[in-house]
């Protein structure tokens, strides 16, 4: 079996989509799944590119046991789409963004993060322009959705 790839995606990649990508690679470890994954991220926008995540988004993650700090920031690429093959983002403004890029068939199965969280919100809010608390709350919400999306491949793959 070839390795699962999957991508996290939001705004400028260095808050939401680093922390779930870290989240991820992390339950996946524990779960001793690595060799069956791919896991990266990026953002809609490329002007973060080659940056280390928010510090806030270290920090949270620092806190609970996952390290984020060696990622750096990367614009989605064209290929991206017929690479991975789930593509979650983290609001619908970041769907809208990837959908439009969709020109024709992809490999891809795109959607927003949460459809596999047990969190009844949608959407994980963007925390950049607040403070810690915002943090905190989106790496809640990151933790629930990794772990459901996790769950979910797990099923379709047998693994």
């Amino acid at each position: 079996m070839s390795a699962i790839r999957v991508q996290f995606v939001c705004l400028g990649n260095i808050c939401r989509s680093p922390l779930a990508e870290g989240v991820f690679r992390h339950l996946v470890a524990e779960a001793g799944l690595a060799a069956h994954f791919q896991i990266a991220s990026a953002g809609t926008g490329g002007w973060h590119a080659g940056e280390a995540p928010d510090p806030r988004s270290t920090a949270v993650a620092r806190k609970n046991g996952v390290d984020i700090s060696a990622q750096r920031a990367r614009a989605l690429r064209p290929q991206d789409l017929d690479y991975f093959d789930e593509i979650r983002v983290m609001d619908r403004s970041n769907l809208r963004d990837v959908e439009a890029r969709m020109k024709g068939k992809h490999r891809a199965q795109v959607g927003l993060f949460l459809d596999d969280a047990q969190a009844e919100r949608a959407e994980v809010p963007d925390p950049y322009y607040g403070g810690p608390q915002g943090f905190d709350d989106v790496y809640a919400l990151v933790l629930d959705g990794c772990a459901g999306l996790l769950a979910r491949l797990r099923a379709a793959h047998g693994l």
